[in-house]
């Protein structure tokens, strides 16, 4: 049922010999400095850091009937032995061919932007009459897998019939379904939320009388982002009790833009996990809408409507605005929060709905039940189900789903669920001409560059003007051959910066091929982008990458006015 991949946000190993997540609060740096010479030779990019991504994937292990060892017996095993031990004989040679053979995967320049250009889409705003009215520009958008297939998705779009833009980023975990479901999904239940209660009355009264109805919504889309077509009319059923509800209870009230959109994430999962219970008559579907009831995903969106900038975050994606001071420089304003054990105020909160007797066991290393790392997330129905709801679907459920140990597994300590919300965030900004441009990514970019580099890197692509800083060596002793060397690479980068036409790509380039100093190195590039799925996984996250330019000069006119 779900890919057998490791997946860092859910570690889960059924039976009494689970062993425990090692999350951030891991002695990984014991685990890397216990290594001999050889080991960290086979593992050439890892940092200290990167050992508890390995140790995680090593216990993601349910799906294939390959229990870890006892939790004793781990410990008692060298460190070789316990990390040659976690990869199934394949893996291993894979392993070998990688660090013997390097330049049977070394990429050429042209490779490595073929690989990086492959999923990159970019949307400029029609102009009317030689002017664009609009407050966005456009966007640039790309997608690096990890996973295979990928669990990450995007999704953009036009609202037909109300105001602004919709862009919103998925991160996917134990399968892409969910994601795949709510990236296809969540637009539509937003912008029904959105609709003033006329205009919802006229879609209801051309659907029951079987005319033609004005779409909703304009889609931009790359051609490798899908729509499941078999499950279009599941889809409209749902979506149309919802706005039959929203008619009955909305008359004559003004819309609250965030109200509406917290609806809205709260509608589609109950959705999502009330179609998982009814089940369907058609085998195909039946089997898809559990796949997405049981995997999960978090979202982070974007609504633009004039000046008016709402981000709705469920889950660990972010949201960051890059804003240009008048010297130019560039400065990052954070429009999400994680929701993840790094938040206080998200382990408070899960604690504050739980007895007092599952204070410790409710956040346990850094995860929810000691599993998820994600606090809030749509589908993940074995974090909101009861025990026997979960006995009873899986009971009836189709073969697939009842020979799958992973949802047979109950997650130890449930006594209270739910213990997982989709409930998003809503951040409210309003949009000033500094304002130059928002990035919505995945939590894969995140784990690899810091929000001040990410904002400076896309503001100086899309400007032209670099900026340069004090070259910082971070510690290392450099020769001054080796300094000029640093600096006649600065010079070549900036030179060769518009070899990417898409801002994200730009950001996905330096985000892999970053080494020490803040350089794109190539052979690093070629490295991280050569590596087998069994490995790549290992080292990176799948990335996910909307940047979204804004017009200034509407802005400013929307400022004059007031």
């Amino acid at each position: 049922m779900f890919p057998a991949c490791c997946d860092r946000r859910m570690c889960v190993c059924p039976g009494p010999r689970r062993i425990g997540v090692p999350g951030r609060s891991c002695s990984s740096a014991i685990l890397f400095n216990a290594m001999s010479a050889p080991t960290r030779l086979l593992f050439p990019l890892i940092k200290n850091c990167d050992v508890g991504r390995i140790c995680s994937s090593v216990c993601y292990c349910h799906h294939q009937h390959r229990c870890c060892p006892p939790h004793n017996s781990f410990l008692k095993l060298g460190t070789e032995t316990r990390l040659a031990s976690a990869f199934s004989s394949n893996q291993r040679a894979q392993l070998r061919r990688y660090v013997t053979t390097p330049q049977r995967f070394y990429l050429t320049p042209p490779q490595v932007n073929s690989i990086l250009k492959a999923n990159e889409y970019s949307f400029k705003v029609p102009e009317f009459d030689g002017k664009n009215i609009s407050s966005v520009l456009g966007f640039d958008s790309n997608q690096l897998p990890a996973n295979a297939p990928i669990e990450d998705r995007r999704s953009a779009a036009t609202c037909l019939q109300s105001r602004g833009m919709l862009l919103g980023v998925f991160d996917g975990h134990a399968g892409c379904a969910c994601a795949q479901a709510v990236s296809e999904r969540l637009f539509y239940y937003m912008a029904v939320s959105l609709l003033p209660q006329e205009t919802l009355l006229e879609i209801e009264n051309a659907v029951e009388s079987g005319r033609a109805l004005l779409p909703i919504l304009q889609w931009h889309k790359h051609p490798n982002d899908y729509f499941s077509k078999e499950a279009s009319k599941l889809y409209f059923n749902s979506l149309r009790t919802y706005w039959q509800e929203l008619i009955d209870l909305n008359a004559g009230e003004n819309i609250d833009v965030k109200e509406a959109l917290i609806n809205s994430f709260k509608r589609l999962d109950n959705d999502l996990s009330l179609e998982a219970q009814v089940g369907d008559p058609n085998s195909f579907l039946n089997y898809w809408v559990l796949r997405v009831a049981f995997s999960g995903a978090t979202a982070c969106v974007a609504h633009v409507d004039g000046v008016d900038l709402h981000v709705a975050n469920t889950g660990d994606s972010r949201a960051l605005l890059g804003v240009q001071e008048e010297d130019g420089s560039w400065s990052a304003v954070t429009m999400s929060h994680d929701h993840n054990a790094q938040n206080e105020s998200e382990i408070k909160r899960v604690k504050s709905e739980h007895p007092k007797e599952e204070e410790k066991s409710v956040v346990k290393q850094d995860r929810l039940l000691g599993l998820l790392m994600p606090f809030r997330a749509f589908g993940d129905v074995k974090f909101k189900w009861s025990i026997d709801l979960q006995k009873r679907v899986v009971e009836s459920g189709p073969d697939q789903l009842n020979d799958n140990e992973y949802t047979k597994f109950i997650p130890p300590n449930y006594h209270s669920p739910p213990y997982l919300t989709a409930e998003p965030e809503v951040i409210y900004h309003r949009l000033r001409p500094k304002d130059k441009f928002l990035i919505l990514a995945t939590d894969g970019l995140w784990e690899t560059m810091h929000r001040q580099d990410v904002v400076r890197i896309v503001g100086e692509y899309l400007t032209g003007v670099h900026h340069q800083q004090p070259l910082a060596v971070g510690g290392y002793k450099v020769t001054l051959g080796q300094m000029q060397g640093l600096l006649t690479e600065r010079r070549a980068r900036i030179s060769s910066a518009f070899e990417d036409q898409n801002a994200a790509t730009h950001l996905i380039r330096h985000a892999v091929g970053n080494n020490e100093f803040g350089a794109v190195d190539h052979d690093r590039l070629s490295k991280m982008l050569s590596l087998p799925e069994e490995l790549a996984r290992m080292y990176r996250d799948d990335i996910t990458i909307i940047v979204v330019q804004f017009n200034s000069h509407v802005i400013g006119a929307h400022q004059n006015k007031e």
